[in-house]
């Protein structure tokens, strides 16, 4: 006997232009055009966003939060990364 499992999608939106997409929640959908279908029903109906992005949890990989040092701390010694001694313009708006 074969289990079907519906895979888990991840949504993101994007409030307004500019801005960046942030995670909403997770879905449970069939394809790509369902889960957006479904995150647009469940997420954005109060028109909060204007973009929607749908990608499937398997396809997600992340780093180990115990492989930190390795990862992250190379950066520390290379100040120019860090952009504390740029001055943006006003008419940047968001960034």
């Amino acid at each position: 006997m074969t289990e079907n499992i519906t895979p888990i999608w991840e949504v993101f939106i994007r409030a307004r232009n500019g801005n960046a997409h942030r995670h909403a929640g997770s879905i449970h959908a069939a394809d790509a055009e369902m889960a957006m279908q479904a995150a647009r029903d469940i997420y954005t109906r109060r028109e909060e966003g204007n973009s929607l992005w749908v990608v499937r949890s398997s396809d997600i990989h992340a780093s180990d939060p115990g492989d930190g040092g390795m990862m992250f701390d190379p950066a520390a010694d290379k100040i120019y990364r860090h952009p504390t001694f740029y001055e943006l313009p006003e008419d940047v708006g968001n960034m």
